[in-house]
């Protein structure tokens, strides 16, 4: 028997040469499909024209009213102090079950803009930004509870560990930076139900996870070198590489130390991009106090930080940007169940006018018509009260909006029935949204998927359509 003729490569032979080779072929289409190089993936073979080049998610977590914000209905008004049970008829299971009576809202709705869309006193700028605004008013959650619908609002399940969207879209496109990560979680200091799984990869390459960096103080962890000697964190880096990398050539590739290798490098040309993006005291004195930077509202100067720091993050060609909200005076969240009044009126305050600011700043630079903008809740709230002032949970029907990157502007789509309870007209899913994202980025949402556990998964599973009457015709 003819002896296996080997390579000059100690303990490397031809066949275990193939086997690596091989696994390093199928790394390289990963790397230039996750933009690693400076790669830039507009558009996928075969998928969707691409409207958008990223995405800006505004998480509203603790769920807004949406009869108190862009669903009126007039009835509330008209029968405010009645038993619900017999004007309303049957009502569904609320989470805590302590259901008073049929409660206006506090604020006066008005139309706005030339389109005249419905919008409260809660929002007085984002009012003035009614022509920007594509209002879906039968959005549902298969979840009345914050983790799950946390869960389910990011990544299609409501059960921990899959990958959230934004997760999916930096896997699709990876970024338009070399020196900046696809997915940017800005974080104003409250993590959200469910914990930084609700940004997490889950079976998705790890490069695909959210880099999250905070909206004041430190932004992230060892930003700058601990190292007194100048180059002896390269060095470490480089030494550190080139010992996994000889692990791997013997023990064959792995996912998660390809990942981690991946992040390292990346994670160093950080230490030279995010401090620059940072530096937002060149934006000017009319953007600063545009976004509320001079607000008396410590809460409107933190969210307006982060969202001057998203519009940044986009002009860089980070793909996803997805910011929480700030703590505002303890209060947990738009979780309003007492004193609606108090909790969104300071919530809002803090919000209002940095996201109003954010649309007009991408419409003057020309970034609005590449930038889908998303704000939403986890849920919605109920027409009732719970107790005396306060709201619960309602997964049967809310309202979430969309602005820019090809979707049609001063629009309302869908509707909920008389008292803004249940979704009855156009009836939508976490689903549809999430197909909808992905196609005004360009990707077919039934063909991103990921081979896991025996078969292909993808972020609406095998759920959901793309709601085409909210798309531009341009």
């Amino acid at each position: 028997m003819k002896t296996m003729e080997r390579l000059p490569c100690p303990g490397l032979s031809r066949r275990g040469l193939l086997r690596l080779a091989a696994n390093g072929f199928g790394a390289m289409a990963a790397h230039a499909l996750l933009g690693g190089g400076g790669a830039t993936v507009r558009a996928l073979p075969g998928h969707e024209r691409a409207r958008a080049r990223s995405v800006i998610f505004l998480f509203m977590e603790g769920a807004v009213s949406q009869v108190d914000s862009f669903d009126y209905k007039p009835l509330l008004e008209r029968h405010h102090g009645r038993n619900p049970r017999e004007v309303m008829g049957r009502l569904e299971k609320t989470q805590f079950e302590n259901i008073g009576t049929v409660f206006k809202s506090p604020w006066a709705f008005r139309q706005r803009g030339e389109s005249g869309l419905w919008i409260s006193d809660l929002f007085p700028h984002m009012a003035q930004c009614a022509d920007e605004l594509c209002v879906i008013r039968s959005m549902t959650s298969g979840f009345p509870e914050h983790t799950s619908a946390n869960y389910f609002l990011h990544s299609g399940l409501g059960l921990q560990g899959r990958p959230s969207m934004g997760a999916w879209v930096a896997y699709g496109l990876g970024s338009e930076n070399h020196d900046m990560p696809g997915y940017v979680v800005l974080n104003g200091g409250q993590i959200p139900s469910g914990g930084i799984d609700c940004f997490g990869n889950g079976f998705l390459p790890a490069t695909c996870q959210a880099s999250m960096l905070n909206a004041h103080g430190t932004p992230l962890a060892n930003i700058a070198p601990r190292e007194a000697v100048a180059g002896l964190q390269d060095a470490k880096r480089r030494l550190a590489s080139r010992l996994d990398r000889l692990a791997m050539e013997v023990d064959g590739t792995d996912a998660a130390l390809e990942g981690a290798l991946a992040n390292a490098e990346l994670a160093s040309r950080m230490q030279a991009s995010v401090p620059s993006l940072l530096e937002i005291e060149g934006e000017g004195e009319a953007t600063r106090r545009l976004y509320g930077l001079d607000s008396a509202n410590p809460h409107t100067r933190t969210y307006g930080r982060q969202c001057l720091l998203a519009r940044r993050l986009v002009e860089r060609g980070v793909r996803f940007v997805e910011l929480t909200i700030p703590m505002v005076d303890g209060y947990q969240r738009w979780d309003a169940h007492g004193n609606i009044a108090h909790n969104h009126g300071m919530n809002a305050r803090a919000i209002d006018q940095p996201v109003a600011a954010l649309l007009r700043d991408l419409r003057r630079r020309g970034l609005l018509e590449q930038t889908l903008v998303v704000w939403a809740g986890e849920f919605g709230r109920t027409p009732f009260a719970q107790g005396s002032d306060g709201r619960d949970h309602n997964e049967h029907g809310f309202s979430v909006w969309m602005a820019g990157g090809g979707v049609r502007p001063g629009m309302a789509y869908g509707a909920t029935d008389d008292w803004g309870y249940r979704a009855v007209e156009n009836r939508l899913e976490m689903h549809d949204l999430h197909a909808t994202i992905l196609h005004l980025l360009g990707i077919d949402h039934t063909r991103l998927t990921f081979r896991f556990g025996g078969r292909d998964i993808r972020l609406t599973d095998v759920h959901g359509n793309v709601i085409h009457p909210v798309l531009s015709r341009g």
